[in-house]
């Protein structure tokens, strides 16, 4: 679980759902949506404990009391967050059907029941349908939390039946600092792997901290490779099977958007600098309806990596790759 903090930049969500709280005005359902890496999990994990909290103060949990004690020491009986048995996979029926148990049982320190879904995108059919359920009628005193990166992943009837709680992205300027506060680096440093990151100050965090400039590095080759057959679509698919696919797709997909980007304001800046004159290359050959369509492609195989469990890595990329290779033609 994560661990619990409300980034500054997420400050009037917090505000918002306290204010709700305070009010008694609550919703049992919330989706706190937003892009990858902006805190979400941490301010789930807040609002849980505050909730929770025996005996809250101006809007945060005391530290003190006996629910609080629980929190932090990650026992508390009536909070209950379900993800993947392994990152990357689907949450399973089974999974929703174990938490109709918590929620139909009472609280057990007499306040609320709590549930954390993360990520509420990764549900199969049958999970979403089984949550639908609990959602309609979900006992009293119980908050549901559904995280989600891809909104528009979600089944249309359970966004329905929750209240939206959406995390802004923070100025640059703001997340920059964060970053280079945090990683104790200069500002153009910081400002250079939040952009590569989409402006999200946790992805950049994890960026510098997980070693991910190598596989970054990788998936900027591969792909000027591809365009230049330098290697084949296949070689270069085979080079990427041992990495972080839902990574290297997410990278992808926000040079697409750069490309999308300098297509239509006839710009030469992009945000994904380090593979500059590539996709300045490509927006100056390419079609538009071409970009727009790999980017839908991508995004589907995004989802399908969670959404299939037994996904073949190698066809996927492939079917990635021939867009890419044909899309300056």
């Amino acid at each position: 679980m994560a661990k619990a903090e409300v980034f500054p930049w997420l400050g009037e969500c917090w505000t918002h759902l306290c204010g709700l709280h305070e009010r008694r005005r609550l919703p049992h359902a919330l989706i706190v949506h937003g892009v990858q890496g902006i805190g979400k999990s941490n301010f789930a994990t807040a609002f849980a404990h505050y909730l929770l909290c025996q005996s809250p103060v101006a809007d945060q949990p005391c530290g003190t009391c006996r629910a609080c004690e629980l929190n932090n020491a990650n026992g508390h009986p009536d909070l209950y967050v379900l993800e993947p048995d392994e990152p990357g996979k689907p949450i399973k029926v089974d999974q929703i059907r174990a938490l109709t148990d918590f929620i139909c049982r009472t609280a057990q320190q007499g306040g609320y029941r709590v549930v954390v879904i993360n990520p509420a995108d990764a549900m199969n059919v049958a999970a979403a349908n089984a949550l639908l359920k609990m959602l309609e009628e979900p006992g009293r005193d119980t908050v549901l939390m559904l995280l989600t990166d891809r909104l528009g992943q979600v089944m249309p009837t359970i966004k329905s039946r929750c209240q939206r709680v959406e995390c802004p992205l923070p100025d640059e300027s703001v997340a920059a600092a964060f970053v280079a506060d945090t990683l104790e680096l200069d500002s153009d440093e910081a400002t250079r792997i939040l952009r590569i990151n989409n402006g999200a100050p946790m992805s950049a965090l994890a960026y510098n901290e997980s070693n991910q400039a190598e596989l970054r590095s990788q998936l900027v080759k591969g792909l000027a490779d591809v365009l230049k057959q330098r290697r084949t679509v296949v070689e270069v698919a085979q080079s990427w099977q041992k990495a972080d696919l839902e990574l290297l797709l997410g990278w992808f997909y926000s040079m697409l958007v750069d490309i999308s980007r300098a297509k239509l304001t006839q710009s030469e800046a992009m945000q994904q600098a380090d593979a500059h004159n590539m996709l300045l290359a490509v927006s100056r050959k390419c079609d538009s309806v071409k970009v727009f369509e790999l980017a839908e492609l991508v995004q589907e195989e995004r989802k399908s990596l969670i959404l299939r469990q037994n996904a073949n890595k190698q066809m996927l990329l492939e079917r990635v790759l021939l867009a890419w290779s044909a899309i300056a033609r």
